[in-house]
């Protein structure tokens, strides 16, 4: 369950919470609600500082107990770095820190005065669901864990109050947009063998059934086959999960009006097919449906928001193995187009599954096409963890998927899409390769999808960097789906 969100217009000295948070910079200097406290307390805080317990460094913290004057139990010291470079960023990791710092704590109920605090050209419906998202993102616990001795422990925090006035719609946003983040990491986080295309499409479906003005459809293999999707069902056959292409609807602006649509990689696992992965770190490509998990959740978000447009969410959910049916490098295979593609590396198959998936999305005469799919190894050593990658043709799209990008701390950085790579997907016995050579895979990936959108305002976004956190006990985060959100809310304004 997402956190629940409220304002409060108390003072940090007289709020009955379980803990609050106050905020102190590395040049010792102390927020109004943190020099509150420490007036209130007999100076306390300002004490600590002196005695080198409370530095103010960003990421640092002090948790205080019973202090005198203060009718909370604890008081949460978060530091909040160089004021001269407080910004949106270092709220959100201030924010993220603190429940960071109260994981294991029995808080129940908490109240920060962080969003109390400037930060240059943000308002306070901005501050307030930039750290509500961050409160709720750092509160999430993977419980599913299936061990026969959990021990991750269920989230005992259930309520955060942020200081402000007039930011209701701004924490029902926030509300709302949680729910899609959780519903995108829940099905990352899940193991193959249950999050496999029939269990997204389950789980899309039970979603379709729980909200009105919501319809779903689940295309099978048999009539994806009616409608030459050669490309997708090449990449599946070597599956014994059966690929789903999976269709959500909402229509928030009524009959008539063009839909956004949205269109997400769904590759529940990814062995990379006969041009096999590296066994090291291949646990990690069950998040490969991430895209799909992305832009299924910003759905979420958007019908919780009851937002004003028609949207279409389409879900390409296939399995990539590699048995005796296995599709193979030196394949040709047919598109829904009708464009002939020849495989080079069955570990390209991301692309393949897009490209009817693209395809399919036009039948909706759609205003605008946005993928989402982590898609290039490419793409993170460009850009690292930090942002999605992100191409389009269209400048004016581009721009607004930026400025969405900038706005809802979800950033994603635009790579070129010139002609000039074209030639790289050149083929001697097909109308294109699925790859394009070692260089400039993530633009030459964009090129090959490109092909698929012709007379389309379309973008794509590569959320391999940014769509799960590396390691043995790495998370899905749940991008891009603010960005998602943030550009379809500003569509509606």
């Amino acid at each position: 369950m997402t956190l629940k969100f409220s304002q409060t217009t108390a003072t940090p000295d007289a709020a009955d919470v379980d803990c609050a948070i106050v905020g102190v910079f590395e040049d010792r200097s102390l927020s109004a609600a943190a020099a509150r406290v420490d007036e209130a307390s007999g100076g306390a805080i300002r004490r600590l500082i002196d005695s080198g317990d409370i530095t103010g460094k960003i990421g640092s913290h002090a948790l205080l107990h019973a202090l005198p004057g203060i009718k909370a139990a604890r008081v949460l010291v978060a530091g909040l770095g160089d004021p001269r470079k407080f910004d949106g960023a270092a709220l959100r990791r201030a924010t993220r820190d603190a429940l960071a710092a109260l994981r294991n704590s029995p808080v129940t109920s908490l109240a920060s005065w962080l969003t109390e605090l400037e930060v240059p050209g943000r308002d306070e419906a901005w501050k307030l669901r930039i750290a509500a998202l961050a409160a709720d993102h750092q509160n999430y616990r993977y419980t599913a864990t299936f061990k026969s001795k959990d021990g991750t422990r269920a989230a005992t925090l259930k309520s955060l109050a942020l200081a402000g006035r007039d930011g209701a719609h701004a924490l029902a946003e926030a509300e709302a947009i949680a729910l899609g983040v959780r519903f995108a990491r829940e099905l990352g986080n899940l193991p193959p063998n249950i999050c496999n295309p029939a269990h997204i499409a389950a789980q899309a479906q039970a979603f379709a059934d729980s909200h009105d003005g919501v319809t779903c459809e689940v295309l099978e293999r048999e009539a994806m086959q009616a409608l030459g999707m050669g490309a997708l069902l090449g990449v599946a056959q070597g599956s014994a999960n059966a690929p789903k292409l999976i269709v959500l609807r909402w229509n928030g602006a009524g009959n008539g009006i063009k839909p956004y649509a949205l269109v997400g990689k769904g590759i529940t696992f990814d062995t990379g097919g006969i041009s096999i992965k590296p066994g090291a770190g291949m646990e990690e490509m069950k998040f490969d449906m991430c895209g799909a998990a992305g832009v299924l959740g910003a759905f979420v978000a958007a019908v919780e928001l009851k937002l004003p447009l028609n949207l279409v969410c389409i879900v390409a959910a296939v399995e990539n193995m590699p048995d005796g049916n296995a599709y193979r490098p030196g394949d040709v295979l047919t598109s829904m187009s009708g464009t002939t593609i020849e495989v080079l590396n069955t570990d390209a198959e991301g692309r393949l599954i897009l490209c009817d998936a693209l395809t399919y999305a036009q039948r909706f005469d759609p205003q605008v096409i946005i993928d989402a799919a982590t898609l290039t190894g490419a793409c993170v050593v460009a850009l690292g963890k930090h942002a999605s990658g992100l191409m389009s043709a269209d400048d004016e799209l581009a721009a607004q998927l930026v400025a969405a990008g900038e706005a809802s701390l979800d950033r994603a950085w635009r790579l070129p899409l010139w002609d000039d790579y074209q030639s790289q997907l050149e083929s001697g016995f097909a109308d294109v390769a699925n790859i394009g050579g070692k260089y400039a895979g993530a633009i030459t990936a964009g090129c090959f999808l490109s092909r698929f959108t012709n007379g389309q305002r379309w973008a794509h976004l590569d959320v391999a960097g940014t769509a799960w956190d590396e390691g043995r006990k790495g998370l899905a985060t749940g991008r891009p789906v603010p960005l998602l959100v943030q550009y379809l809310v500003d569509r509606c304004t």
